[in-house]
């Protein structure tokens, strides 16, 4: 009897078991709605300051380089962009662009005057590279330029006159230099920032300052009805500062703005970052607690925004985004030069989910920068080139590009460390215009694989296919000796059956699940 007795605790304490692990998943369900929103292609769109080696050395050589070029600008680096699709490109700054001075960096090289650039390591440019140089790559690219205007030391006539030179195709004083300077036909540059930072390295204004300067420059840059179609960005609010938005919804009218940035940074210390690549757990608990913060920027800044603008007409663009660590020993430190490991996948990854995930208001965002700087996705030491995990997320989801926001209900596990605990999971979907289906997962958890269960409600999928990257340790990176240490790998850890869809996800891994 005893024994009998025995059996039956251990089926019990088998059974309880076996419920507890099969309550140890994320469930996620798919919403089938038919209002959702497109998610722009702009909100994967990138930064490109002139700081450090972004500009020279890694966006441009010089057409007289042995590195392979074109008109000076990197052949490598134009492929790899042309490969995640890039949108859109912000420049030249960033706090250099409101220390630039557009027609420093026009006509004949040897008629260019030099520039010390104050904010990042003091260095002397030549303005080699120059706004011709910069849309012309645009165009390489198949981007949209986003030019950020001068407002902290230059003129309204200074910004007026950009616009017109890069957008005017009739007679006027700066399309004839436009022309006289080799370009015929305009650019036509939609998209323009009016000022950088204004609470900082802009002017160090209040915003109510701001507010009527922006007024004032937004007035003088195009006509009466912005027949130019100009979409005029307003410097928005760096982290959690909302009064900086109140004033400027309340302040700006309407017919003068078309956007509203927002700058946020992945980071744990300001006097302090910490390192690129040797950190501890705890550092990366802390980077991803403040990564995950931009759901709460996001939702506050928009309850503002709705206050002033209920029909939505004004955007939220997240123009500064991304992790920032220590520079590398050894590198200047007005350079920003870092490392990119699995951590800043995992940056990526949840950042690029919250996006998607309100893309009804959030049109735009740039990852701080494109190369050799910050969260960058390509690195170069002289001809070499190497790809980051960041780059590797971004051309993973390129899927995710103008398709239509599938609204998700996620609920489920967490990452626990130290007594504090994040969602574990991140999110997003989407159907592209062909009806296919595109899931994004991320679980940065540092230690636990992880399961989700994917309800697909009243929508219907066909067979799937899986990519992940995924690597051993989160210290993981890719050098210039060992480029491929990280790079997608073919997904196939789930199984789809009934409406549902099974997932078993390693620990800090993103996989990206598409019909075929």
């Amino acid at each position: 009897m005893k024994q009998h007795l025995n059996s039956y605790i251990i089926i019990a304490f088998i059974m309880i078991l076996s419920s507890v692990k099969a309550q140890e998943k994320s469930t996620i369900t798919l919403e089938n709605t038919d209002d959702a929103p497109t998610i722009s292609r702009h909100i994967y769109g990138h930064f490109a300051e002139h700081l450090g080696r972004s500009i020279y050395d890694g966006i441009y050589v010089g057409p007289d380089s042995s590195i392979p070029n074109t008109d000076g600008v990197r052949n490598d680096i134009i492929q790899a962009l042309r490969d995640i699709q890039i949108p859109n490109l912000r420049w030249p700054g960033g706090c250099f662009a409101d220390t630039y001075h557009w027609m420093d960096g026009i006509g004949p090289q040897e008629d260019r005057p030099s520039i010390v650039n104050t904010w990042w390591g003091g260095v002397t440019e030549d303005n080699s590279f120059g706004t011709h140089n910069f849309l012309n790559l645009c165009e390489e690219l198949g981007a949209e330029p986003y030019l950020a205007g001068n407002v902290g030391s230059g003129e309204v006539k200074e910004l007026a006159d950009w616009v017109q030179y890069v957008n005017h195709d009739g007679v006027s004083p700066m399309a004839k230099l436009r022309r006289e300077n080799g370009r015929e036909k305009p650019w036509n540059v939609k998209y323009w920032g009016v000022g950088n930072e204004m609470w900082g390295c802009g002017g160090n204004m209040t915003p109510e300052f701001y507010a009527n300067l922006y007024r004032q420059y937004a007035t003088f840059m195009g006509d009466w009805s912005n027949s130019g179609g100009l979409y005029r960005i307003a410097s928005g609010a760096s982290e959690d500062d909302y009064h900086w938005t109140e004033v400027l919804m309340r302040d700006i009218p309407k017919n003068l703005i078309e956007g509203v940035a927002l700058h946020s940074y992945s980071v744990i210390e300001w006097n302090d970052k910490g390192p690129a690549v040797e950190f501890t757990e705890d550092q990366y608990f802390k980077t991803m607690k403040k990564a995950l913060r931009m759901e709460e920027l996001i939702i506050k800044h928009l309850e503002i925004m709705d206050k002033y603008d209920p029909n939505h007409e004004i955007d939220l663009i997240v123009d500064e985004w991304g992790g920032w660590y220590n520079v590398e020993e050894g590198t200047n430190p007005g350079f920003l030069y870092q490392q990119n490991t699995m951590r800043d996948a995992m940056i990526a990854g949840a950042t690029l989910n919250i996006f998607n995930n309100h893309s009804d208001r959030v049109k735009m965002a740039n990852l701080a920068q494109t190369v050799n700087v910050l969260q960058a996705v390509a690195l170069t030491k002289d001809e070499q080139m190497l790809l980051t995990p960041t780059y590797h997320v971004m051309k993973m989801y390129t899927v995710h590009h103008d398709a239509t926001l599938i609204p998700v209900k996620l609920s489920g596990l967490d990452y626990t460390y130290n007594g504090e605990s994040l969602p574990a999971i991140s999110v997003s979907a989407s159907k592209s215009e062909k009806d296919k289906m595109n899931i994004s997962l991320v679980n940065i958890d540092s230690k636990k694989r992880n399961t989700v269960e994917i309800d697909l409600g009243a929508l219907k999928a066909g067979k799937m296919k899986g990519e992940i990257l995924k690597s051993g340790k989160l210290q993981d990176h890719n050098t210039f000796e060992n480029p491929d240490i990280i790079t997608p790998e073919e997904f196939t850890d789930f199984d789809s059956r009934n409406g549902k869809i099974d997932v078993t996800l390693p620990p800090f891994s993103v996989v990206v699940l598409k019909e075929i």
